[in-house]
């Protein structure tokens, strides 16, 4: 019987050496997978990403794309600048807004001691709300959160570069000095929104409890209360500033988002009263 070259590999060895690797017919074949792909694609074989970058691994079916900027920051974004731009265009013209802001006006001034109002109003004063921002901007740059600081330092800065020339276009006179002119919008309000808003949105990732925003929308409505109570200025004069400060938060709030991932999320306090988990306990010797 003639020997076959497999037997003469395979003659003076009794499985003592390494496996080698064979290759005929029955190795050459390769399953295919039930959908038709090949089990191992090239790197250049790959679909380019949407930034054309071969080797993109592609999306996960039945997982849809998450987008950066969500229709509802679109929405919102696009609703407050059109209502500004309705408040506005109804001052320069006396459109019939200013009617039932006037009536409103009229039926709220003074109905509280100008004592107590006075005190809301100076909320927005610069030397109460500004400290304020300045204290959460050192603190989120001390955690690390640089371009949240810098963002909201930007924004405090723009007030007054948008308030004042809008104040000048549509001299509006106020409630209580018909003779004076540039209530519109709200100068105090808007310093207070930014100022107060910026700071929670620094504060909320390392707080313990969410109370940053609800303590900077109670400081801010309260700021705007005690505007229209005293007679400082009109509804619609305060419901342009906060219109008009939703795009400046809504650039901290990315700017504060974009912060984290860079210098890594805050760690996870654990809540008070909750023991610590326990190491795991080592497995007993079995019996013998």
């Amino acid at each position: 019987m003639s020997e076959t070259p497999r037997s003469r590999d395979s003659g003076g060895d009794t499985g003592t050496g390494l496996p080698q690797r064979r290759t005929g017919p029955a190795f050459a074949h390769t399953p295919h997978r039930s959908d038709s792909r090949p089990p191992h694609t090239p790197r250049g074989a790959r679909q380019p990403g949407p930034g054309g970058r071969p080797g993109t691994i592609p999306p996960v079916p039945g997982r849809p794309a998450t987008s950066s900027f969500p229709l509802r920051s679109v929405l919102l974004l696009a609703g407050a600048l059109l209502g500004l731009a309705l408040a506005t265009w109804q001052v320069l013209a006396s459109g019939p807004l200013l009617g039932p802001d006037e009536r409103i006006s009229s039926a709220l001034v003074r109905t509280l001691p100008d004592a107590v109002t006075e005190r809301l109003a100076d909320l927005g004063n610069v030397p109460v709300a500004v400290p304020v921002l300045v204290l959460a901007a050192a603190y989120a740059l001390r955690r690390g959160n640089r371009s949240g600081a810098v963002a909201a330092a930007s924004a405090i800065a723009l007030v007054p570069a948008l308030v004042v020339p809008l104040k000048a276009w549509t001299a509006r006179p106020g409630p209580l000095e018909p003779w004076a002119a540039g209530y519109f919008p709200s100068g105090h309000t808007a310093t207070a929104a930014v100022a107060y808003g910026a700071a929670a949105l620094l504060l909320r990732p390392y707080a313990r409890r969410p109370w940053p925003v609800p303590a900077a929308l109670a400081l801010t409505a309260a700021t705007a209360a005690g505007l229209v109570l005293r007679g400082f200025h009109w509804p619609l004069d305060v419901l342009a500033s906060l219109l008009l400060c939703v795009p400046l938060l809504y650039a901290v709030e990315l700017a504060v988002v974009r912060g984290l991932r860079r210098s890594g999320p805050p760690p996870r306090r654990r809540r008070p009263g909750r023991p610590p988990p326990r190491a795991g306990r080592a497995p007993a010797p079995p019996d013998r």
